[in-house]
């Protein structure tokens, strides 16, 4: 016994056109069966049975003074049909009645530098408004490339094109410390609190001036940001020394549990200087994804300081705004809480 399958190679989904609208109707006039007709077109029998039922219009036909009515396929008249009810099967768009969700995003865009996911997360665990009073993060990325809203593609942050890099394992040509091939595979998965990334931030390239030293929680995001003297090894082992005093000598051994750190001349010191306190590690050279929670961090440092400004212009108080700004973003990654939030419970956690 042959069995017959009810599988076409036309893709799922896919519409009737107007042509194979006008191809059933002329093979019907043939006399073709609905299986026939099926098969010609590439679809399913029940799809030619349900378009001749959707499609046939009243005919009168006068005989002799007499009215005879029938019922027949017309193509034009299915392909009409089909056309006003695509048009209303999509959903009706809800601008109208989000503007205060809009007015509340643009809001914080502007003086919060929130992205709009974020801005969406934070409306959905704070419960400032329900679901029929703002749209998703996507319908929001649409208002804005559709210009529907003040704010536009150039004002966003990171609306660019990303490349995936190429990763090369360069070997260390000088040694300041054990290598990031040593440091225990659990780090990679953020899971335990307690491991930070380091690096500098300068102002004008050349010249001695004051510098900034960043460090970076990996699990909570927790961004320190101090500024030093110079990018020089004794400068970083001062602002590390002075991290130690304001956390306290018990508190940060229990807080820092490693440091991971790129080949700079300005980190010759730094595993000397945390030998007591925490396990140093040095990244592979020309890497720094391998230390990219801290990279995607000062390039947040940079929307504030733009590459080459001096940073002799700004304070302790500048650079403390920049990092509370930072500390309390929230963040999709963390649940939509911010980095201090979930600082604050770690180091309780880790301190008690």
């Amino acid at each position: 016994m042959t069995y017959i399958h009810s599988t076409t190679d036309r893709r799922k989904g896919k519409h009737l056109t107007a042509i194979e609208r006008g191809k059933i109707a002329g093979w019907q006039e043939e006399g073709l069966s609905h299986g026939e007709i099926a098969r010609r077109i590439g679809v399913k029998r029940q799809t030619i049975s349900n378009e001749l039922a959707r499609g046939k219009v009243e005919q009168v036909r006068k005989v002799n003074g007499i009215k005879y009515f029938s019922m027949k396929y017309d193509p034009e008249f299915a392909q009409n049909c089909y056309e006003k009810k695509r048009q209303k099967c999509h959903r009706p768009c809800k601008f109208a009645q989000v503007r205060s969700f809009l007015a509340y995003f643009v809001t914080l865009f502007k003086t919060a530098d929130y992205a709009p996911d974020v801005v969406v997360g934070t409306a959905k665990r704070t419960g400032l408004f329900s679901p029929e009073e703002m749209v998703c993060t996507t319908t929001l990325y649409k208002y804005i490339d559709t210009q529907l809203l003040e704010i536009r593609n150039i004002d966003l942050n990171c609306q660019v094109s990303r490349k995936r890099p190429k990763k090369h394992i360069r070997k260390n040509k000088k040694v300041l410390g054990r290598s990031i091939e040593e440091r225990p595979i659990h780090i990679e998965d953020r899971q335990e609190f307690g491991h930070f990334e380091i690096d500098t931030v300068i102002g004008k390239r050349g010249g001695c001036e004051t510098t900034l030293l960043t460090l970076t929680e990996r699990k909570s995001r927790f961004e320190i940001i101090r500024l030093i003297d110079s990018k020089d090894a004794d400068s970083v082992a001062y602002g590390i020394r002075q991290l130690i005093k304001e956390y306290g000598c018990r508190s940060f051994k229990r807080i820092f549990k490693t440091v991971t750190s790129d080949n700079g001349s300005e980190f010759a010191s730094l595993a000397d200087t945390l030998k007591e306190y925490c396990e140093v590690y040095f990244t592979h050279p020309y890497t720094s994804c391998e230390r990219g929670t801290n990279e995607n961090h000062n390039r947040m440092i940079r929307r504030k300081i733009p590459k080459y400004e001096s940073l002799e212009k700004y304070s302790r108080k500048d650079i403390q705004r920049i990092e509370d700004g930072m500390n309390d973003l929230p963040r999709k990654i963390l649940g939509y809480q911010t980095p201090r939030q979930q600082f604050e419970q770690e180091v309780c956690i880790a301190v008690s």
